[in-house]
């Protein structure tokens, strides 16, 4: 990795422009596929640098086309830009100002990182081989952002080689990263189950068919799914995250619903899971009389590296800063629509560390009191910077 521009250095004298971004999308965060304003600011700020931009993509997606000046690869890099329906807590001066939403994940660092390589490789074009497309994605929070995208074309035109993208990672700090080969986040499903019975009064339960000590049974025998049918040396969760039912004190109802994720690494782990699920559910309710109806729908596949591109990612980020601790086993079952790119074409998705205990920034990822440490923002963008220009010149 010879003649590398000084990406660091770089970076750091954008340091202003990259806060001053991250603070003002945080004031004004927008949920999936309502991120206007969002997207007005990154088209502006991509517009600015003299750059072909095309906007409206999978509602307010923006994607932005960097040609460089010698032969090489397309290089997608990839930056989600919704936030969340919560409401802040952090106390920060550039806390939101829209009631009920927040950045709370981070992608507001992302999207100011994005911008600032954007301006790192326009600067450094010269030294990029083939073109890097940037790709603003609405709707990552489980909205299907991702694959709305890929169905709009947003691997073609140019045809997208290679991708990229980061993440910030608020359970560990400044200084750490997770460039991992192969499966890295679990593929994510929702379940709805809704247990039928027969209300009545609550004084006369045995005139009932009660669907909440039902429903009391299935969330517990769910529990034995990973504890008794998955190999202890594999992983997956199942969590039952919602229970629904009645309306009155004294009133037995007839329906109660149970909502829930399923997160697995792999296909013949999610099978396992899926059909216990099925089985658990189906025969509770028939030993308590009760029928069931299941609904399992696939939120995202698992985020899965290519073994070779993270290898690059790795050398890029250890030789622009060798004092960066790379957790190469790291995995997560947080899931991540990146997976979608993934599937379509080879890439890489890491973590980097954002918080710092120091400054009491420990919250973590969808938490009110969420907020990350700044000076992660230059690194990021050198990182990616470097790492697009290393896959540019890439044979796999």
């Amino acid at each position: 990795m010879t003649n590398t521009p000084p990406f660091v250095e770089k970076a750091e004298t954008l340091f202003a422009y990259s806060q001053k971004l991250r603070r003002d999308f945080h004031r004004h965060p927008e949920l999936g596929f309502r991120e206007y304003r969002t997207a007005e600011v990154v088209t502006r700020e991509l517009r600015s640098l003299g750059l072909e931009v095309s906007t409206g993509i999978a509602e307010t997606g923006v994607v932005a086309v960097i040609e460089g000046a010698r032969p090489g690869r397309v290089v997608m890099l990839r930056f989600d830009m919704d936030a969340l329906p919560i409401d802040e807590q952090t106390g920060a001066e550039y806390a939101s100002q829209n009631p009920g939403v927040m950045h709370a994940c981070g992608h507001d660092g992302h999207m100011a990182i994005g911008l600032t390589v954007a301006r790192l490789l326009q600067e450094y074009r010269d030294a990029i081989h083939g073109t890097v497309k940037l790709v603003f994605q609405p709707a990552e929070e489980g909205l299907g952002g991702a694959e709305r995208m890929v169905a709009e074309q947003v691997l073609e035109n140019p045809k997208v080689d290679y991708c990229l993208g980061l993440h910030l990672w608020n359970e560990k700090p400044l200084g750490w990263a997770a460039v991992v080969p192969g499966a890295f986040m679990a593929g994510a499903d929702f379940f709805t189950v809704r247990i039928l019975g027969k209300g009545g009064h609550g004084g006369l339960p045995e005139t009932t068919i009660d669907p909440i000590v039902a429903a009391a049974q299935i969330v517990m025998a769910l529990q034995t799914i990973v504890s008794r049918n998955i190999a202890p040396l594999e992983s997956a969760v199942v969590s039952v995250t919602q229970m629904a039912a009645g309306s009155a004190y004294n009133v037995i109802p007839n329906l109660a619903e149970l909502r829930g994720t399923i997160r697995t690494f792999l296909p013949e782990v999610r099978d396992v899971v899926v059909a216990r699920l099925e089985q658990i559910v189906r025969s509770i309710s028939q030993g308590m009389n009760c029928e069931a109806e299941i609904e399992i729908q696939r939120l995202t596949w698992p985020v899965v590296n290519h073994p070779r591109i993270a290898e690059i990612v790795q050398e890029v980020m250890l030789n622009l800063l060798p004092e960066y601790r790379n957790e190469r086993n790291y995995r997560s079952m947080v899931s991540e629509d990146m997976a979608v790119f993934l599937n379509a074409v080879p890439g890489c998705f890491f973590f980097i560390g954002s918080g710092n205990p120091e400054k009491g920034l420990t919250a973590s990822h969808h938490h009110p009191e969420f907020d990350f440490d700044e000076q992660v923002l230059p690194k990021s963008a050198a990182i990616l910077a470097a790492a697009a220009i290393e896959l540019g010149k890439a044979e796999l």
